[in-house]
């Protein structure tokens, strides 16, 4: 079965942490790669080389991509998620079967463009799935030829900005009824049926992160609402 066979109807985790935090180290992430494999995922969303490498030794899909080691501080305005050909081709060279990037519209470093990423990735026959805030972002990366389209930056953008702290199904079931290419629900998701409601409006898999991989923040949901 091809890959985008494999993930419908699937759940992704992303494992993921930042430096300086707990969980970067190494041995870490790895262990929470078989935690949530061993739990049923499908797929791994990873940041950076050296997980993506990682990662790979599970033998399930890798969606990589590059961040910062901090962000900016205005990093609802920039991209910042593997942003130029340098950075796809360093997930290239680490094999991840999937590179994710920011689809939005804003102005990417180095004078890069879209069009170039979608391209550079497919030259190496891996999966282009773009992240993006909004339909029009979406549509923009489907015609661009994209093979995914993911809600991830919906809420993260200037464009997209919300003080929901729920997933963004709105933007989900127009995507789903607008663009011929797998969506994945991306962001925000906490509950089980959230997930539920994300297959029965169209999607094709659900990313699910914080919720999983991030005890700090599943942490202070619990002391926020004591």
């Amino acid at each position: 079965m091809d890959i985008l066979g494999k993930l419908a109807g699937k759940i992704i985790v992303s494992v993921q942490a930042m430096p300086g935090e707990p969980l970067y180290d190494e041995v870490c992430l790895k262990s929470m790669m078989a935690s949530v494999i061993n739990g049923g995922a499908t797929a791994l969303r990873v940041a950076g080389v050296r997980d993506v490498k990682n990662a790979k030794t599970f033998g399930v899909t890798v969606i990589g991509i590059t961040k910062p080691d901090k962000l900016p501080d205005n990093w609802k305005e920039v991209v910042y998620i593997t942003p130029t050909i340098k950075e796809v081709n360093e997930l290239i060279d680490a094999d991840a079967d999937i590179i994710a990037f920011d689809g939005t519209s804003r102005v990417r470093p180095n004078g890069c463009n879209l069009k170039e990423i979608i391209d550079r990735i497919h030259s190496a026959n891996k999966l282009a799935m773009a992240d993006i805030s909004t339909l029009d972002e979406g549509i923009n990366c489907s015609e661009l030829g994209a093979d995914i389209v993911s809600t991830t930056l919906s809420g993260y953008t200037k464009e997209s900005e919300s003080d929901s702290d729920r997933p963004d199904f709105e933007l989900l079931r127009n995507l789903v009824k607008t663009v011929n290419i797998p969506v994945i629900l991306e962001g925000r998701v906490w509950e089980p049926d959230e997930v539920a409601k994300a297959f029965e409006l169209g999607a094709h898999s659900v990313v699910i992160g914080s919720a999983i991989t991030r005890p700090q923040l599943i942490t202070k949901r619990f002391i926020n609402h004591k």
